[in-house]
């Protein structure tokens, strides 16, 4: 019999990941809004000097999964800052945005 304490083996996902995928897009800025439903996350890369930027990349999640994701992140961002040091947060004068109309989910 197996006791209770005994950790179920865990299932291994087989995740693929294409040439261009793995190339990755650069972003210096994202855009979070939310409803009851989701978080959208936009991700921006904009360029010194220029009055337009694109979001290169938008990411729809569950509030579960976002909730996972800023655990992830923040145990991540431990890991490196004691690994490499303290990641210093540089102020910098806040953008003025603008996406058009606000949409809803």
């Amino acid at each position: 019999m197996a006791e209770k304490d005994e950790k179920q083996p865990q299932k291994q996902i087989n995740i693929e990941l294409d040439e261009q995928m793995a190339e990755g897009v650069y972003s210096n800025l994202a855009i979070i809004n939310h409803s009851v439903s989701e978080f959208v996350v936009d991700f921006i890369s904009m360029m010194p000097g220029r009055p337009k930027a694109k979001v290169k990349s938008r990411i729809v999640l569950t509030p579960q999964h976002a909730k996972k994701f800023l655990k992830a992140l923040d145990e991540n961002v431990r890991r490196f800052e004691q690994a490499h040091g303290p990641i210093k947060d540089y102020e910098q004068p806040p953008i003025p945005l603008n996406f058009g109309p606000t949409g809803e989910a």
